[in-house]
């Protein structure tokens, strides 16, 4: 079997019988590949994960493969604010539920990384406004540049939280895994 990287791996330092947790990373694969040096620990993956001796264990020195929910759309539109509404192209549903944590790249000026989403809106307008959109917790409202970027887009995001045995550092990489071993 064999791993095809996927962005950029990291690392974060982790302790005995605490939670640590990484930077918030932008899915762009369905796989996580994690490591544990120095000590084992209990791996949890989410928008806020704190994990608890109760996760998904790695012995010391081992690696464990976890699948990601991999999700991103194309954005159309923003409206600033106190909080964030994005639309996605009409026709097109947003694949993210209320609790989720996106980023949003590709905008000169509306960029942000690992907000909530708050809400959903499939409502059609009687005014001929047929957009999905979604209002993400983030203060914009200090934008007053109109958005136009035409290759904007906002990707589902998630943090690795580690729960040590004892204290070590975890490795993570997004993969593409090929073939069978």
């Amino acid at each position: 079997m064999a791993h095809r990287p996927v962005g950029t791996g990291s690392s974060f330092n982790f302790s005995a019988g605490a939670a640590s947790t990484s930077s918030a990373f932008s899915v762009q694969s369905s796989v996580l590949r994690v490591v544990t040096v120095g000590a084992a620990a209990h791996i949890a993956i989410g928008g806020t994960p704190s994990a608890i001796n109760s996760d998904y264990y790695v012995p010391s020195g081992e690696t464990a493969t976890l699948a990601l929910t991999k999700a991103k759309n194309r954005v159309v539109g923003v409206t600033t604010g106190t909080t964030t509404i994005i639309s996605v192209p009409e026709g097109t549903q947003v694949p993210f539920g209320v609790g989720d944590y996106v980023s949003l790249s590709g905008s000169t000026y509306h960029n942000f990384i690992h907000q909530e989403v708050l809400s959903i809106d499939t409502s059609a307008g009687f005014d001929g406004y047929f957009q999905t959109r979604m209002t993400v917790n983030y203060d914009s409202s200090g934008i007053v540049t109109a958005f136009s970027a035409s290759d904007a887009s906002v990707t589902i995001s998630n943090k690795v939280s580690a729960y040590g045995v004892g204290s070590g550092t975890l490795y993570y990489q997004q993969v593409q895994i090929a073939g069978e071993a």
